[in-house]
């Protein structure tokens, strides 16, 4: 990641860690009242194709003991009422200022894959990666509608697994590069702001 894009996501995460924090710890409270504990949902990602980290969100499922793999249809009923809101705000992914901050993430580029994707594409992921991994994207603004529709449908972990693997992972990788390949300050920008005025 080069420097000024770092310059700029560790100013802007802390800008909107203090003005957005009475927020997140409403949030945070109304879930621990609401849905009880935890707060938070750390899910394992990848920033290099060998290099994990903690994705911290709010928790937005009731909790199980086994839970793997993409959101599908499959996941749909243990989604609670709290979660349905704040994914449909995006409000879940406020935490992920902290990661922003930590250096795990960026504001703009792919999205974290989760290890088994990358172990199971490495030549894919491995040029996908060279870019860190972001909270939004070239691929999250064009494709994340169409893959949640197309996950959505699915009813089983298997079947979830099968249409991102076939369906999911190649396009959103094929538009990660587009990014890589144009990649600049500006371009980033304007990935930030059509994210924010998207409902």
């Amino acid at each position: 990641m080069s420097w000024d894009k770092r310059l700029f996501d560790i100013f802007f995460a802390l800008l909107l860690g203090v003005v957005l924090l009475p927020v997140i710890l409403g949030i945070a409270l109304w879930i621990r009242l609401r849905d009880g504990a935890p707060v938070f949902y750390l899910s394992e990602r990848m920033k290099t194709p060998e290099e994990g980290f903690m994705l911290v969100k709010f928790r937005t499922m009731r909790v199980v003991a086994e839970d793997s793999g993409v959101s599908g249809g499959d996941k749909a009923g243990r989604v609670t009422r709290t979660g349905r809101v704040l994914r449909r705000t995006r409000a879940d992914e406020l935490p992920q200022l902290w990661n922003v901050l930590k250096g795990d993430i960026s504001f703009v580029g792919p999205r974290p894959p989760l290890r088994q994707y990358v172990e199971r594409f490495p030549d894919l992921y491995r040029e996908v990666l060279k870019s860190r991994p972001g909270i939004t994207g070239l691929a999250t603004l064009v494709y994340h509608g169409h893959e949640e529709w197309l996950l959505s449908r699915c009813r089983t972990t298997e079947e979830t697994d099968a249409v991102y693997s076939r369906a999911c992972v190649p396009r959103k990788a094929r538009l990660d590069l587009i990014y890589r390949e144009n990649r600049s300050f500006c371009f980033d920008l304007v990935l930030m702001g059509r994210t924010a005025a998207r409902k």
